[in-house]
């Protein structure tokens, strides 16, 4: 039981921890180093010990003191320069140490990957392998970005705090938690929202939240033996629709600002809300597209609307739609799978083939790629 309590205080405290050691070290890696030894005193005292009442106190105490303890050896306490800024006195926001820590890594002035990356080692906790996992990087590059971001924040003297003005900088932070989401990291990225909602309670991350929890309660039915299932084809009974019905509260507070995230948990809303396929709110699945499309203008929510343009005017009909998008999203996977559907459809099944294995070559895992290729195995056996 210790190791699962570890495990727990390290997902819910990690940022929080390393939050309130960077706000006495100043410096990136000492703080880290200090909470990593401070969870491997937890594993071996608290054995011994007990779960302490409070995790995070307890694990904030022990990292301060250690990062203490090396500052001392070194004896840095004399000679440190500050390495973040952290103004004195100056008003926050919002006062709270992981909100400071998730705006300093989402600042506008790092690469967006870099942003990603930040905030998945020092908010989430993930090690430097789990997160090249993720990227699709050796660990060795992953841990050279992640000093170059490091340095780049504070060469260019990016500062510990909440920003005064958070309407303009929290599109910063949902996008970065959207691409953990999208990236596949669903967990974290339901963290992340988790952590944001209960921080900066607002429509947009109530939108974020939604989605990402609808997403999380229709996850058991995306993949049957290892192999993805289409959402036509997926057992409804595997959802879990106590999960769907809290989420959809949320949805409908999101809805009050009608920015793109609370379109996007609309729409899975009407998804996950639906008891079969054939009983799919398409008319106004296509109308929550129209809206995102003009607020929010990507190719991949216009494939979203072409598709559900093809439930309602035909496979023609998207078609159309998918070959125009062909030059934005010609690398994306799952165009060339829509437009497989709609020659399928149309009957035209050799073309509809070439775009199956098109998606193949760019499905982002092998058991997506397998799939699109059985596909195109199945539809050639007599």
């Amino acid at each position: 039981m210790t190791f699962e309590a570890v495990e727990q205080a390290h997902r819910r405290e990690w940022a929080a921890v390393l939050a309130a050691t960077m706000r006495l070290t100043r410096d990136f890696d000492e703080a880290e180093d200090a909470v990593q030894e401070a969870f491997e005193s937890a594993m071996a005292v608290w054995p011994e010990e007990g779960v302490p009442p409070n995790p995070g106190g307890w694990l904030t105490t022990t990292a301060k003191r250690k990062a203490l303890d090396r500052m001392r050896r070194a004896d840095a306490l004399a000679r440190k320069l500050p390495l973040l800024v952290v103004p004195d006195g100056s008003p926050e926001v919002i006062e709270d140490q992981r909100l400071r820590l998730i705006f300093m890594c989402c600042h506008p002035a790092l690469a967006l990957n870099a942003r990603v990356a930040l905030t998945l080692r020092l908010v989430c906790g993930l090690p430097t392998s789990e997160i090249a996992h993720l990227f699709l990087v050796p660990q060795a590059t992953m841990a050279a970005r992640l000093t170059m971001a490091k340095k780049k924040i504070r060469s260019a003297g990016i500062p510990f705090q909440v920003p005064d003005d958070l309407t303009s900088r929290l599109p910063a932070v949902l996008a970065v938690v959207y691409l953990v989401y999208t990236a596949g990291s669903t967990d974290r990225a339901l963290e992340l929202a988790t952590l944001l909602e209960s921080l900066l309670p607002s429509p947009e991350v109530f939108g974020l939240l939604a989605l990402i929890r609808l997403s999380v309660a229709r996850s058991a039915a995306r993949f049957v033996d290892g192999k993805p299932v289409p959402l036509a084809a997926q057992d409804r009974s595997l959802w879990d629709h106590e999960a769907i019905a809290a989420a959809l509260p949320l949805v409908e507070k999101a809805l009050r600002g009608g920015g793109p995230y609370a379109l996007q948990a609309a729409i899975a809303a009407l998804h996950a809300s639906a008891p079969t396929y054939a009983d799919t709110d398409w008319p106004q699945i296509l109308a929550l597209y129209d809206e995102l499309v003009a607020v929010y203008p990507s190719p991949t929510a216009a494939l979203g609307r072409a598709v559900a343009l093809a439930e309602i005017d035909g496979p023609a009909a998207g078609l159309a739609e998918a070959d125009r998008l062909s030059v934005d999203l010609g690398h994306y996977y799952l165009l060339h799978a829509a437009r497989a559907e709609f020659l399928r459809a149309l009957g035209r099944c050799p073309e509809a083939a070439e775009a199956d294995r098109l998606a193949a070559s760019l499905a982002p895992t092998p058991a997506e790629a397998a799939f699109f290729r059985e596909r195109v195995d199945s539809r050639a056996r007599p």
